[in-house]
């Protein structure tokens, strides 16, 4: 089964936090009677940078949604959605404002977990450092470490604890890593489904019209349609309410792996850091000691 394609952001690429204001003044420009190119040059005249891009498109002679998605990042998701509305003949200013408010609550879940995710992350990062401090007070205390990186012992603990320091690092990484939320935008295929039912077309062509932008309804938005179709609802506005519903859960999950790094956290500390701690703060003043103490019978 084809998937909605995963639109992920980069540095370069525009994100939801940038394309959403952009997408309500054009709806509003569009609900005034301005026509869709005149509204671009218009925005762009006001100092829009994505407008600028998609003008300067139109000018090499691109259509109008090719040069809107020529942005990248959560512009190819306003791209798509203004190629499904105008093939189907839906309201293109409701459609910009759909797209807009379901790019915002995106991003704003995406902050929300990374606001989420600090502290921990912050935590595990100070945390890592430990046994390198303990090496800076050992110096400080006026051990000789120096000394016990020639004995053999010295040597294996410092090597040992350097290994542990290193995949706590990686191990850490990856657990923040795999916390952080991704490109996607719960809830699109919905709301893609719903911009394409909204200009009257059959299930079968909003269908067909989605997988001409590389779309195609999941499971949930087939079940809507059944329950659509069995009680006579309206189909649009179930599927929008699936979408917050979509956008509501992916908040939740982020805040829950999110909260759950925290614990998380703690096995690469205890496994390696702790140990590291030892091997390379603890272990070379135990042996100093031992090395400046003489033996007595």
């Amino acid at each position: 089964m084809r998937r909605l394609r995963r639109r992920t952001t980069d540095a370069a690429a525009a994100t939801a936090s940038s394309v959403a204001p952009s997408l309500r003044r054009l709806a509003v420009l569009l609900e005034a009677g301005v026509a869709p190119d005149l509204a671009w040059q218009h925005l762009a005249a006001a100092g829009d940078a994505a407008a600028v891009v998609v003008c300067a498109g139109r000018t090499s002679g691109n259509d109008l949604v090719a040069a809107i998605g020529a942005s990248g990042g959560a512009w190819r998701d306003a791209a798509a959605a203004w190629q499904v509305a105008a093939v189907v003949g839906a309201p293109l200013a409701r459609t910009l404002r759909s797209i807009a408010a379901a790019l915002s609550e995106a991003e704003q879940t995406r902050d929300d977990v990374r606001v989420a995710l600090a502290e921990p992350a912050a935590t595990a990062r100070l945390v890592s450092w430990l046994p390198l401090v303990a090496v800076v007070l050992a110096l400080v205390l006026g051990f000789d470490i120096v000394a016990t990186v020639t004995h053999p012992i010295g040597a294996v603990c410092l090597a040992a604890g350097a290994f542990l320091m290193a995949a706590a690092h990686v191990w850490t990484r990856r657990l923040v890593a795999r916390a952080q939320p991704d490109g996607t935008v719960a809830g699109l295929t919905s709301e893609m489904l719903a911009i394409a039912l909204s200009g009257g077309v059959s299930i079968a062509r909003a269908e067909q019209v989605l997988a001409s932008v590389d779309t195609e309804p999941t499971a949930a938005d087939r079940e809507v349609l059944e329950l659509s179709r069995t009680a006579g609802a309206p189909a649009v506005e179930l599927l929008r309410a699936t979408a917050d519903l979509e956008r509501h859960r992916a908040r939740v999950d982020g805040r829950l792996r999110a909260a759950r790094l925290s614990s998380r956290l703690l096995l690469p500390l205890g496994v390696c850091t702790l140990p590291a701690f030892l091997l390379i703060g603890v272990a070379p003043m135990l042996l100093s000691v031992l090395a400046s103490t003489p033996l007595t019978l």
